[in-house]
């Protein structure tokens, strides 16, 4: 029977610089003596790993398969342990992983700024190395995003409430790492000439000379942004030429 055999201790996906040493772990327990063997798979291509039948696998990383590990017994119960990934990655920035990485996340891949026409897909794309594998989650302005839980985040069709600043948290037991913040744009976006101009001609209709501007320069769950602060100031000293009071405020 099946139940004869049990895994104790499933191995782990990893994500990992090319030529990193590390070894993939298989503990099961059973009523007889156990065997070990170790498969691989490249693409559609799944092999027999001659001379892996031990309970740990050493792995050289060098290009991007999945493993998984089969225990038998005496008695030809067999069982297949989890099929884990061993990401590989190929072009890693200088300096990175740090010279004592314990596995933590580390952001290998940012997200860039996008400009999506509404009813167009917007996809936004983060890698992180980690061992074991980090797992993800997206954020727009700083609120967690459900559904979004993988390295990409797609949106088949951008509406303008898509808009907004994104980050993803690469996360493992070890501990969190943040992407760079990117602004997405969904949308005809007006050049910044037309954004001015638009101003002057709402300011120059107005019927008071006061003007209240407010920047929000904190977020919860990502970093710091600068555009609020550049914007207040940009603002202010258009509006004090056009003749108003202004009271800048931020945060």
């Amino acid at each position: 029977f099946s139940t004869a055999i049990a895994i104790t201790e499933q191995p782990v996906s990893v994500s990992v610089p090319v030529g990193y040493s590390f070894t993939l772990r298989c503990r099961a327990q059973g009523r007889t003596s156990l065997q070990y063997q170790w498969f691989c798979q490249y693409q559609s291509d799944c092999r027999l790993i001659p001379g892996a039948t031990s309970q740990d696998l050493p792995i050289i990383a060098e290009q991007t398969q999945l493993y998984t590990c089969r225990v038998n017994d005496l008695h030809r119960n067999a069982v297949f342990s989890d099929w884990v990934k061993v990401e590989v990655h190929q072009c890693v920035a200088r300096g990175l992983p740090p010279q004592l990485w314990q596995g933590e996340p580390v952001i290998v891949l940012n997200p860039s700024e996008q400009r999506v026409e509404v009813g167009q897909p917007l996809q936004l794309q983060c890698a992180a190395m980690g061992v074991p594998a980090p797992s993800y989650q997206w954020y727009r302005n700083g609120n967690l995003l459900e559904q979004q839980k993988r390295k990409k985040l797609w949106i088949t069709h951008a509406k303008v409430s898509d808009s907004g600043t994104y980050l993803c948290c690469a996360s493992n037991r070890h501990g969190e790492h943040w992407t760079n913040a990117v602004d997405v744009h969904i949308g005809e976006i007006l050049p910044p000439t037309e954004h001015f101009q638009l101003f002057h001609l709402v300011f120059v209709l107005a019927t008071g000379k006061i003007a209240l501007l407010v920047g929000n320069n904190r977020y919860q769950h990502h970093p710091n942004l600068m555009a609020p602060v550049r914007d207040v100031f940009e603002l202010s000293r258009l509006l004090k030429h056009l003749g108003f009071q202004v009271v800048s405020l931020l945060d």
